[in-house]
């Protein structure tokens, strides 16, 4: 006998999994689970993902579902593995509550790189390992090294063919291959998902903002992020878009929605707050959004990718700046809708839907990113970083890149070794701002 156990945290990776099975990217199974994990900061104040509209449309692939936040009561999933002397005892105990008798079991799971994906990998010692990805990281290096009694039990990488032609970075430090979920099956899945959320609003072809919760990542402060909000706004109003529906993160503070709305009202724009967690996907095939505004969402690739729907990013040039330390996850992603899609402010490029970087310098921009992120697990990237650096850095590639990290790293653009005293350097420090105080009493 063979269960397969589909770890999951979200609809739109549950909606991954389901065209995969569809596409048979999967062998046959006798049994298949799926692991529910809610790893909301408060699960209990926010639904889980069998909880949402929808997921009755895609439960059908699947003889169980399990809720992995029961299993392991009162831990947080995000927070929980198993002690290594208690792995066997774990094994036996899950065996026994999920009636999972001597099965084989094959595991399909996310962000392998944490928990809870790396705790029940961890758990079902030996049991090969399918990652598939719901999002832009897949892109990006492996976060952290992984534990090589798990990344070699990793068979391959399924993920959406989001930007064409890209090739992800992620566990090919094992020799991980990519394998592509097929983008028609994808569709067909989602279009099973168009007739939920029936109390949604009907807003025709409007300017749609994705709200992202940034401050729950401590990326911006949650001010911070309420005026990018106002930004998205006041962009799509200056774009000509008088209908506006914004989709807040399920873990939003209501607040944010209040600020908004008194935006609006000076705009003389009307607003749509939605309060309804469902996926954008299906706002998009209910409204067929006039433009699709954002910061970094995966939603911004699929709206673009799969729904041909005009897109816009905003706030990129700011998290670029912020995202610390500099092998931050969310680092590729933000570089990948930072290089590909039109500046909301930009209203021309907006208007054409002009796209920025060609595949071909993208791939090499991200391995060079990726290289910078994590030397230790991509070593065998430096070359390729050099090259990039001595043929293409320059004022429209640098704001990918932080000095001190070139400099730490011995790559072009950084300071020469011999000269790297010379920032820390306090007598260095007083005679610059010396010169510099010269130099505008002089120009004044």
């Amino acid at each position: 006998m063979t269960t397969q156990i589909f770890l999951a945290s979200t609809l739109y990776g549950t909606a991954t999994l389901a065209a995969a099975l569809d596409s048979e990217c999967f062998a046959p199974a006798d049994r298949r689970i799926l692991l529910v994990s809610n790893n909301a900061a408060t699960p209990e104040t926010a639904p889980a993902l069998d909880e949402m509209p929808g997921f009755a449309h895609l439960r059908g692939r699947f003889d169980d579902v399990i809720s992995w936040n029961e299993t392991i009561t009162p831990f947080h999933p995000g927070g929980w593995a198993p002690r290594l002397d208690d792995v066997p005892l774990w094994e036996r105990h899950l065996r026994l509550a999920w009636n999972l008798g001597d099965d084989d079991i094959e595991l399909a799971v996310e962000s392998i790189q944490v928990n809870p994906a790396l705790g029940v990998c961890q758990i079902f010692t030996g049991a090969p390992v399918t990652v598939y990805a719901d999002g832009l990281m897949s892109y990006g290096p492996t976060r952290n090294k992984i534990d090589p009694l798990v990344g070699t039990r990793v068979d391959r990488l399924l993920h959406l063919d989001l930007v064409p032609g890209l090739e992800p970075l992620l566990l090919t430090e094992f020799g991980v291959e990519p394998e592509i979920v097929p983008t028609d099956a994808f569709a067909k899945v989602l279009t099973e998902l168009e007739g939920t959320g029936d109390a949604l609003p009907s807003v025709e072809a409007p300017a749609m903002l994705l709200g992202q919760y940034l401050s729950a990542l401590d990326i911006l402060t949650a001010e911070e992020e309420e005026n990018l909000h106002v930004r998205m706004l006041k962009g799509a109003v200056a774009v000509g878009h008088t209908r506006v529906v914004f989709k807040p993160h399920p873990t939003a503070p209501a607040r944010w929605s209040r600020m908004l709305e008194k935006e609006a009202e000076k705009l003389g724009a009307e607003l749509t707050v939605l309060d309804t967690p469902v996926l954008a996907e299906v706002l998009y095939q209910r409204m067929r959004p006039a433009l699709v505004v954002g910061c970094f969402s995966t939603a911004l690739l699929t709206a673009s990718a799969l729904y041909g729907l005009p897109v816009a990013r905003i706030g990129t040039d700011t998290l670029l700046n912020r995202l610390t330390p500099y092998e931050n996850s969310n680092r590729v992603p933000v570089t990948i809708v930072d290089a590909l899609l039109p500046e909301l402010s930009a209203h021309e490029a907006v208007a054409e839907q002009r796209h920025g970087m060609d595949i071909e310098s993208l791939n090499a921009l991200v391995r060079a990113v990726g290289f910078a992120m994590q030397p230790k697990i991509y070593p065998s990237l430096r070359g390729e970083a050099e090259s990039y650096l001595m043929n293409h850095l320059n004022p429209d590639t640098w704001r990918y890149f932080k000095r001190r990290r070139l400099t730490s790293l011995a790559l072009p653009g950084g300071i020469p070794v011999q000269l790297a005293f010379i920032p820390r350097n306090a007598t260095v420090r007083r005679v610059v701002r010396r010169a510099r105080s010269l130099k505008r009493a002089t120009l004044g």
